[in-house]
C-alpha cells in the first residue's frame, strides 16, 4: 500500500530533565534539496565548525559555506533582557538561554519552546526549497509586552575552515533594501543578506572571540572560532503573532513559512506512505529521513538528482549513492529521482569507470574506486526491476554497464583488470580502491589490493545481469557474459573459502590470501548468484554474528584481531587508524540481514531474529542526529555514535532491511 500517510510523531526532548552535556550531543538537521543545511545542538550552541543556521551550497550540492553561524536572540520584557541563545566558550556558557528552554520538538519544522517571566516564546526555522534561504520565526504567548533582539553572527567561510579575526579579511556590512548585507571583500565567500521586516536595525559592529566547538576538539581538531556581528534587529512581538528574520546569500523576499512546512510535510508523507501502512515506527522514521539525501546536482548543462553521502561534510559519492539508492529512492516512491541519480553518474563514465565522487569545489570527478562502477550496474538493474523502465536501461544505462565490464576485463586505471581465472584484481600496496579507503601519510591503513571478496562478488553479479538483460536482444553477448560468469563463479568458490576459519578470505593479494575476519564477505554471500553452498553461508553467518555483529551494525575487524581498535576519536591519525579496524558501520546490516534471510528462506523465525538485530536503532534515532542514523559507531560497547550524524547508506540500507523483513522477499 502507498500514498499519503501521517508522519511519525515528533521527537520531543524535555530539556528541563536532561543534563546539559547530553543536550549538547543531540543534534538537529534541516536540509533543502540543494545540499545546503541548517544544523546545531538542540540548545543552540554550535559544537562543530560544520554547524550553522545557513550553510549554503554555492555549487549545488557542494561548495558549502557557513554563511550565518548563529543568532544571538534576546527577549526584552520590561527592564529585563532574557537570552534564548546558548553559546559556549572556554570554561563558560554565555549567554545561557538553555535555562529558559523547556522543550525541543523535532518535527517537520524544528521547534523550541521557552518560558520566562510568565511568557512563552516559540521559535521555529526552515530552509527554502532549492534556495540558500533561511527563515526563522518567533511567537510570544502571554499578556506582557515583549521585544525581540536578533544579532546575526557571520562566518562567511568554507565549512571545513574556521574564521579568525586576526587572519586577513575585509568583513563589512551595508544597508540594503530594508535589510543588511555582510561580505568579506577580500575573500571568495558568499555574502549574507538578512532582514527582519517588522523590525529596525541598529548598527553595533562587534567581534566575539573564541567560540568553543567541543565536538571538533574531541575529533583532535582546532575548536575555537571568532565571529563577526554587524549589529542587531529589534522588533516588537505582538501576542500570538509570528515575527520573522530572513537570511540568504542574496537579496530575497521573505518565504512563506507555512507553505515551506506544508511542502516538506507533503513530500515526506508520500515517502512514508510508500513503505506501507503496516510499517512500524522505525521504518517510517527512516523513510522520512531518506528525504534529506536526495538533492540536486547543478551543472552548466542543467540539473539532475544526486545523493549526498552524509551530513555534515560529505558530498555525492558513487559507491554510497548506489548502495543507498534502493532504500532511499526506490522504496520511498522516488523512482524518478533514482533514474536521475543513475543518469548523473552514467553521464560521467570515463575509462569504463564511474566516479568515486564528484569534486567538492567543482573540479573534475575523482575515479579512484574499484567497486563503485560495479555497484552502479547492480543499482541500475534494481531500478529497472522495480519500475519496469526497460527504455532507460536501453537508452541510458546499458552502454555504461557494458563499457564498465569491458574495461574491467581488459584493464583500466589503477591496474584494475580480470586475471586469468576471471577474477578482478586491482590496486597496489599504496592504493585504497575499496570502501575501506583510508590512507594516512600515503600509507593505506587497510590495504586490500589484489582480489577483494566483495568486489568479485559484485563482478560476478554484474556479469549475470548483463547476460540476462542481453538475452533475446543480443544472444551472442548474452552467451559471452554467461561464459565469463561461469568461469568467475568457479574461481570465486575455489579461491575465497577459508576452510580453517569457516568463512571467506577478505582479499587475495599477489603474495597471499588475507584471512582477516571482516564484514565484506557478507556482501558476497548476500548476492543472488553467490557460488557457495548453504552450509558455507551458514558458517559465515555464524562466525560473523559471533565476532562482528553489534546492536548498531557490523565491526570492520574482529575484536580478537591484534589490530582491532574499539574506540574512535582523538587525532586525525587515531581516527583514521580506527575507521576500518573495528569501527562499526550500520550500512552493513542491510547485506547481513539479506544474507541471513536468504539462507533461511525468509522463514518467520528468521524474520523475527532479524527484527531483533535491528532493535538497537530505535534508541539511536533519538540519540545523536535526531530522527536519522549516524555514519559509524565505536566497536566497543556502549558503541558511541561517531562520524557524520546523518549518513545516506546507513538510512537506506536499514530501511531496505526493515522492508525485506516485513515483506518477506529480496528488495
Amino acid at each position: 500500500m502507498s500514498g499519503q500517510a501521517a508522519l511519525p510523531s515528533p521527537i520531543v526532548v524535555d530539556t528541563r530533565s536532561t543534563d546539559l552535556d547530553e543536550l549538547l550531543k543531540l543534534e538537529w538537521l534541516v536540509t533543502n534539496k540543494l545540499g545546503a543545511y541548517a544544523s546545531s545542538s538542540v540548545v543552540g550552541a554550535n559544537t562543530r565548525r560544520y554547524h550553522g543556521l545557513l550553510v549554503a551550497a554555492t555549487l549545488p550540492p557542494v561548495g558549502r559555506q557557513v554563511v550565518l553561524a548563529n543568532l544571538l536572540e534576546q527577549v526584552v520584557i520590561g527592564s529585563n533582557v532574557y537570552p534564548l541563545s546558548t553559546f559556549q566558550f572556554a570554561g563558560a556558557f554565555s549567554p545561557t538561554g538553555y535555562q529558559h528552554l523547556v522543550r525541543y520538538v523535532h518535527d517537520v519544522a524544528p521547534t523550541w519552546v521557552f518560558e520566562l517571566e510568565g511568557v512563552t516564546i516559540t521559535r521555529q526555522l526552515m530552509l527554502a526549497e532549492r534556495e540558500n534561504v533561511l527563515a526563522v520565526r518567533y511567537r510570544v504567548e502571554g499578556h506582557r509586552p515583549a521585544t525581540l533582539q536578533l544579532w546575526p553572527f557571520v562566518a562567511l567561510r568554507d565549512f571545513h575552515g574556521l574564521r579568525r579575526m586576526h587572519q586577513p579579511h575585509q568583513l563589512m556590512y551595508e544597508m540594503d533594501c530594508g535589510g543588511i548585507r555582510v561580505e568579506d571583500r577580500q575573500g571568495q565567500a558568499a555574502s549574507l543578506w538578512a532582514a527582519c521586516p517588522a523590525g529596525r536595525f541598529f548598527d553595533r559592529p562587534q567581534w566575539w572571540y573564541r567560540f568553543l566547538y567541543t565536538a571538533d576538539l574531541q575529533r583532535g581538531q582546532e575548536g575555537m572560532e571568532d565571529l563577526y556581528t554587524p549589529g542587531y534587529f529589534e522588533c516588537p512581538m505582538p501576542a500570538g503573532q509570528w515575527v520573522s528574520l530572513t537570511a540568504a546569500t542574496q537579496r530575497t523576499s521573505a518565504p512563506d513559512f507555512d507553505a515551506l512546512v506544508e511542502q516538506r510535510r507533503t513530500r515526506r508523507s508520500a515517502m512514508v506512505g510508500a513503505v506501507g501502512s503496516s510499517a512500524d515506527d522505525m521504518t517510517q522514521r527512516l523513510a522520512a529521513a531518506a528525504d534529506d539525501f536526495l538533492v540536486e546536482r547543478r551543472t552548466p548543462g542543467g540539473s539532475s538528482a544526486t545523493i549526498v553521502a552524509g551530513y555534515h561534510w560529505f558530498g555525492d559519492w558513487g559507491r554510497d549513492s548506489f548502495v543507498a539508492l534502493p532504500g532511499l529512492a526506490l522504496l520511498t516512491g522516488q523512482a524518478d529521482k533514482a533514474r536521475q541519480v543513475l543518469s548523473t553518474f552514467a553521464d560521467a563514465v570515463a575509462g569504463g569507470m564511474i566516479p568515486n565522487r564528484f569534486d567538492d569545489y567543482g573540479g573534475p570527478p575523482h575515479y579512484n574506486a574499484i567497486d563503485a562502477s560495479l555497484w552502479f550496474i547492480l543499482a541500475a538493474d534494481r531500478y529497472v526491476r522495480a519500475t519496469g523502465d526497460e527504455e532507460s536501461w536501453a537508452r541510458r544505462f546499458v552502454g555504461a554497464a557494458r563499457a564498465i565490464v569491458q574495461a574491467y576485463h581488459d584493464g583500466t586505471e589503477f591496474q584494475i583488470h580480470a586475471d586469468a581465472d576471471g577474477l578482478i584484481t586491482g590496486g597496489s600496496s599504496d592504493s585504497q580502491l575499496t570502501w575501506m579507503d583510508v590512507k594516512f601519510n600515503d600509507q593505506a591503513v587497510t590495504p586490500r589490493h589484489g582480489k577483494a571478496v566483495e568486489v568479485n562478488a559484485l563482478w560476478l553479479e554484474a556479469l549475470h545481469i548483463l547476460a540476462e538483460r542481453s538475452g533475446g536482444i543480443d544472444n551472442a553477448a548474452a552467451d559471452h557474459y554467461a561464459a565469463q560468469a561461469q568461469l568467475v563463479a568457479r574461481s570465486f568458490a575455489q579461491a575465497f573459502w577459508y576452510e580453517q576459519g569457516g568463512y571467506l578470505y577478505d582479499c587475495i593479494s599477489p603474495t597471499a590470501a588475507d584471512a582477516s575476519l571482516r564484514p565484506n564477505q557478507v556482501i558476497a554471500i548476500a548476492m543472488p548468484h553467490c557460488p557457495f553452498s548453504r552450509e558455507q553461508k551458514l558458517s559465515v553467518l555464524r562466525v560473523v554474528s559471533q565476532t562482528l555483529l553489534t546492536p548498531v551494525g557490523l565491526r570492520t575487524l574482529a575484536w580478537s584481531d591484534g589490530r582491532y581498535r574499539g574506540r574512535y576519536g582523538g587525532s586525525w591519525e587515531s581516527r583514521d587508524r580506527a575507521y576500518h579496524q573495528g569501527t562499526v558501520w550500520p550500512w552493513l546490516m542491510g547485506y547481513f540481514i539479506q544474507a541471513y534471510l536468504m539462507a533461511h528462506d525468509f522463514s518467520p523465525a528468521a524474520r523475527q531474529q532479524a527484527t531483533s538485530w535491528l532493535d538497537g536503532f530505535n534508541h539511536h534515532l533519538r540519540q545523536a542526529g535526531l530522527g536519522t542514523v549516524s555514519e559509524i559507531f565505536e566497536g566497543d560497547a556502549p558503541h558511541t555514535p561517531r562520524g557524520c550524524i546523518a549518513q545516506a547508506w546507513s538510512v537506506g540500507e536499514l530501511l531496505r532491511a526493515k522492508l525485506m523483513i516485513q515483506r518477506g522477499h529480496l528488495l
